[in-house]
């Protein structure tokens, strides 16, 4: 197994916490140019810039790359609203455009990012110019049976509760293709974010009990809504072949739903398409945003 590839160093970025709805959303922007928001996933000790380190620098050469921690992860106020937390996180991000003043940009989400950005575009589609999806959750794709990867998420504050090993195994064996791509310092800093207290306290994503478990999870089964079908918002959907947490197949019925939706299914790629082959990310994101497709 070859050594781990060393990540970039992040640009400098300016920071900044804002107050939405009573809550603090921690920020970090660099660039200039049509404002884009990078939303990422939902995994133990995830954040924005940690989740997005390979193509900030590369996306603000043409654009003002904004890079919000969601609500109830880094250091945005903890707590997510369990009865709807994709409308939560939309409600969310959409509080954050008004305080920064746009009255649209953007969206580009990872995992529970892209249906942050989903959700959002549906309720308010006049605020979202155009969409980049990666892998996106709530469509589906999970309905019955989850996958190995969403199972390993789900269980991780559970049981014995959080720990490095549990961690490594499900970043190294569900959310990439190539273990040896995620170096060891990656692993260490998603840890340490993952057992804060107040993480730990009210983790914003775990397996949820009772009846319709999932249904109650995801509160919005996206391709049954009708929406979708009228979404006008152009948007392209990257989804790595061998993602083993969100089932391929969501790109497909997305692509068929949607009335303007490009699909690219990367091979040899897992859930972390940004990550693992960011050259290619970089360049379909830019030219898509821009409208070069």
């Amino acid at each position: 197994m070859s050594a781990p590839t060393e990540l970039p160093s992040p640009p400098s970025m300016r920071e900044r916490l804002l107050d939405v709805a009573g809550r603090k959303i921690f920020v970090a922007e660099t660039g200039e140019g049509p404002p884009v928001l990078l939303l990422h996933g939902g995994g133990p000790g995830a954040s924005g810039v940690s989740n997005y380190t390979r193509n900030i620098a590369e996306l603000a050469k043409e654009y003002r790359v904004i890079v919000p921690d969601l609500p109830g992860y880094g250091r945005s106020t903890k707590g997510v609203d369990a009865a709807d937390p994709f409308g939560h996180l939309a409600d969310g991000i959409r509080g954050l455009l008004d305080q920064l003043g746009l009255d649209k940009a953007h969206l580009v989400g990872n995992s529970y990012g892209g249906a942050c950005a989903l959700r959002l575009a549906l309720d308010t589609p006049d605020r979202v110019d155009r969409m980049v999806l990666m892998g996106p959750g709530g469509i589906g794709t999970t309905r019955g049976l989850p996958t190995p990867g969403l199972t390993s998420l789900l269980n991780y504050y559970r049981g014995d509760g959080p720990s490095r090993a549990k961690l490594e195994k499900f970043i190294r064996q569900y959310l990439v293709f190539n273990a040896a791509d995620v170096p060891d310092a990656v692993i260490d800093a998603r840890y340490e974010a993952s057992i804060d207290p107040e993480v730990v306290a009210a983790p914003p994503l775990r397996r949820p009990s009772g009846p319709n478990a999932l249904r109650t999870l995801w509160k919005t089964d996206f391709t049954r809504d009708r929406r979708l079908a009228r979404l006008p918002v152009p948007t392209l959907v990257l989804w790595g072949a061998a993602d083993r947490v969100n089932r391929p197949s969501g790109g497909a019925m997305l692509a068929e739903r949607m009335p303007d939706c490009d699909l690219y299914l990367v091979a040899n790629t897992g859930h972390w398409v940004q990550f693992e082959r960011a050259d290619l990310f970089n360049r379909l994101c830019a030219g898509f945003l821009a409208g070069r497709r």
